[in-house]
């Protein structure tokens, strides 16, 4: 594991931009950036589409190191160039931001409130693929749809299953229990998985440490326990579905966890601007979520 990286990763003031968009999440990420499906045919122009996204993205001057940690991609951008360079290189040497790799490959339909990652059996073959381009870390999201014990602990147990085999290769896992913020008991499924964090957690042995992705609390503070906790590197928070303005107003109430949003990110950003106009809006964002970031 880089030990720059890990240390600008633990003591870093900034975020982690989340520029992940899936397959099934790609389409309503370009209509949002103003390009409508009938400007594309097919996957193959589509996920083209959405590199040329992200690629103007990191490459505006406004988006680096000073204020974006890293950013978590998605395995299609891993595998192209920004620039001509391999984006994971473009990203550490260029920018200085860390790169990291969403690794799941979706979610299983819902069981017991939750819903699981699906399996991932080529896995391993993928983060030897991951450390070999130069990427840090991995993200992996599954969902909490209510304040199920049985569903939770499922959650918990795949999500430190799969970080072992992470740590393994040599990478840093992003644990991702995202708790849905249109759960009617979304406070009670918090309690829960707060209290199986910790177990499992203290249960980890010898310099094993894991970065935790969240959904920000309903109560502020709610997981200082986590962010405090010596195997935790950093705790980090989802959008989840808040606007930017609501997302980093709930961020700033919840001290020592910073965001990795996505969609909170991206907004307000086009296809159609002008570059001078893309590079202002994106750094008016950028700069409003480093500040929620570090408040």
């Amino acid at each position: 594991m880089n030990q720059e990286q890990l240390n600008k990763v633990t003591m870093g003031q900034g975020f982690i931009a989340a520029l992940d968009q899936s397959g099934g999440s790609t389409p309503k990420a370009l209509k949002l950036y103003g390009v409508e499906e009938t400007a594309y045919k097919g996957d193959a122009e589509m996920f083209d589409m959405v590199h040329a996204m992200r690629s103007r993205i990191v490459t505006s001057p406004a988006f680096d190191g000073r204020r974006v940690l890293g950013a978590i991609l998605f395995e299609a951008t891993m595998d192209r160039q920004i620039d001509g360079i391999d984006a994971a290189t473009y990203l550490w040497e260029r920018k200085q931001v860390v790169p990291f790799l969403k690794v799941d490959k979706g979610l299983a339909d819902e069981v017991d409130g939750v819903q699981l990652m699906k399996p991932m059996p080529e896995l391993d073959a993928l983060l030897k693929r991951a450390a070999a381009k130069g990427i840090f870390g991995t993200k992996m999201r599954s969902v909490v749809n209510s304040a199920n014990e049985k569903g939770i602990a499922a959650v918990l147990d795949q999500q430190f299953a799969v970080g072992q085999q992470i740590l393994a290769a040599g990478l840093m896992p992003i644990l991702e229990p995202e708790v849905s913020i249109g759960a009617a008991d979304k406070q009670e499924a918090e309690v829960i998985l707060k209290k199986g964090f910790i177990e499992r957690l203290d249960a980890l042995t010898g310099d094993a440490k894991v970065m935790l992705k969240l959904t920000l609390p309903t109560v502020d503070g709610f997981f200082g326990e986590l962010v405090k906790h010596p195997k935790v590197v950093r705790v980090v928070a989802l959008s989840g579905g808040y606007d930017r303005a609501g997302a980093n107003e709930r961020l700033s109430r919840n001290a020592g966890i910073i965001a990795s949003f996505s969609r909170a990110l991206t907004e307000g950003l086009s296809a159609q601007q002008s570059d001078a106009d893309f590079n202002k809006a994106l750094d008016a964002a950028i700069e409003s979520i480093y500040q929620a970031s570090n408040t």
